[in-house]
Parts: C-alpha cells; structure tokens; sequence
C-alpha cells in the first residue's frame, strides 16, 4: 500500500503500543457481497502486514452506502471472517464513500501481542 501512503499521504495503519490503528477498507466488485469480502480481504492484508489477523480485532466501524438494502448481506459476509469473540462494532450509514460506487468502508483498531 506504499502508493497510496505516497499519493494521498495517510498509513493504512499506525501501532500505538499493543493497538492497531487501521485506516478504513473498501472494497471493489460489482456484487455487494464481492465488495464486502473485498474489503474484509483488505483489512486481513493491512493487519497481516502488521503481525496481527481478524481474531485480534477489538473493535470495527464500518460505513455503508444504502445502508438499509445491504446490511443483512453485509452481516453475513462479517460472520464468514469475523467470530468470537465478537468486537465492539459501529454500523454507521452514508451517502457516499471516497471510491465510486463503493458501498462499505471497514475500519478496525487490533490488539497485537
């Protein structure tokens, strides 16, 4: 992810002691549920960089466009990579995202030991 720390000057992710700060994923596909696995594949890829995984997620926000239509589909990709124990979780609806057409961006602070 070093082209876009260059070109939009943000990390995808920062340690701070024994937490993970991650930046939000989003995810492509012309599927929701695509995009959901898309993103989730991202968030594994940023905290595997940092010696973490799913497992040591505590907490997660996400963003959803048309929230309404796609929260159940999004639930059931989240139970695919994310189990217990469960993270402190905020669902939080928008209008848009930074990426066209996207409809959820996932940001995750993770424990690594």
């Amino acid at each position: 992810m070093q082209k876009t720390y260059d070109r939009f000057h943000f990390a995808p992710a920062v340690k701070v002691g024994d937490l993970l700060l991650c930046s939000g994923q989003i995810g492509a596909g012309d599927d929701p549920a695509e995009q959901f696995r898309s993103a989730f594949g991202m968030v594994r890829e940023v905290l595997q960089a940092a010696g973490a995984d799913l497992d040591d997620i505590v907490e997660m926000t996400t963003f959803h466009v048309d929230m309404g239509e796609h929260l159940g589909t999004f639930m059931g990709v989240k139970d695919e990579f994310i189990s217990e124990p469960y993270p402190a979780w905020t669902a939080i609806g928008c209008t848009e995202l930074a990426m066209p057409n996207g409809l959820v961006e996932i940001r995750v602070q993770a424990h690594v030991g």
